[in-house]
């Protein structure tokens, strides 16, 4: 089976060393050159790992053979992005951050959701995704779009709490790392806790004297942007709001 990614981000780097560590040569291709009129290699599978905004463009300068089987790595694109000039196509997203900095060491741990056009399309993109990962699941279109966002509440904000964390603690004597066990232990609780059980801090035990002094010292404080202290507002309240 011939494969082909295209695409050259963090999302395309991170398939290809997936696939080069089971022997199976997947090259990258440049979209950019594709879109400007290069031929595309001839291939079995092509695995477009483009942005979203990106894809529609890349999708149409593709010309391959009626039997390809088409994909693309989105979170929230359909299927029918790809056009009827594709008639093998579908979904194999990856549920994972990606970095070229920081490459995915185990790929048989991120679930992977397929969907295809039709039953036979969604058995070869199933056949495609579990040579890279185990956890292989068949996701509609509502629900991966869902899981995207439950993705980004997961992943992107959780990061951004990080980097206000950060923010808090510029002018202090008090590094960053020395919240890196905090972060790792609240990680680890969630692996055997449901969220909600694994939830402590004072909006939980409904501690108000200590909430009110959080908030006059982040208003209080000149590195501090308004909107760190409207976010910890609401997200208190709705600790509160959602205890049981």
């Amino acid at each position: 089976m011939k494969i082909a990614i295209i695409g050259r981000g963090n999302v395309a780097t991170s398939l290809n060393a997936a696939f080069a560590k089971k022997h199976i040569d997947a090259p990258m291709l440049n979209s950019h050159v594709l879109v400007a009129g290069s031929p595309v290699p001839e291939a079995d599978v092509y695995i477009y790992a483009v942005a979203d905004a990106a894809l529609p463009v890349v999708v149409n300068a593709v010309h391959a053979p009626m039997r390809a089987i088409h994909v693309h790595t989105s979170g929230t694109l359909p299927v029918t992005v790809f056009g009827d000039d594709k008639p093998h196509a579908g979904i194999l997203y990856p549920f994972q951050t990606f970095s070229k900095v920081l490459p995915i060491d185990d790929f048989s741990e991120v679930p992977l959701f397929v969907e295809g056009r039709n039953i036979d399309d969604v058995a070869a993109i199933y056949t495609l995704a579990l040579m890279l990962s185990p956890r292989v699941m068949e996701a509609s279109q509502s629900d991966r779009e869902r899981l995207h966002v439950a993705g980004v509440f997961a992943n992107n904000f959780t990061n951004c709490m990080y980097r206000m964390a950060a923010d808090i603690l510029r002018g202090t004597s008090i590094p960053f790392s020395v919240l890196l066990p905090l972060i790792d232990q609240t990680a680890a609780k969630v692996h055997t806790l449901a969220p909600r059980d694994a939830q402590t801090g004072p909006a939980v035990r409904n501690d108000e004297q200590v909430i009110r002094h959080h908030l006059e010292l982040l208003a209080a404080n000149p590195l501090i942007a308004d909107a760190q202290t409207e976010i910890y507002r609401l997200l208190t309240d709705y600790i509160r709001m959602n205890k049981q």
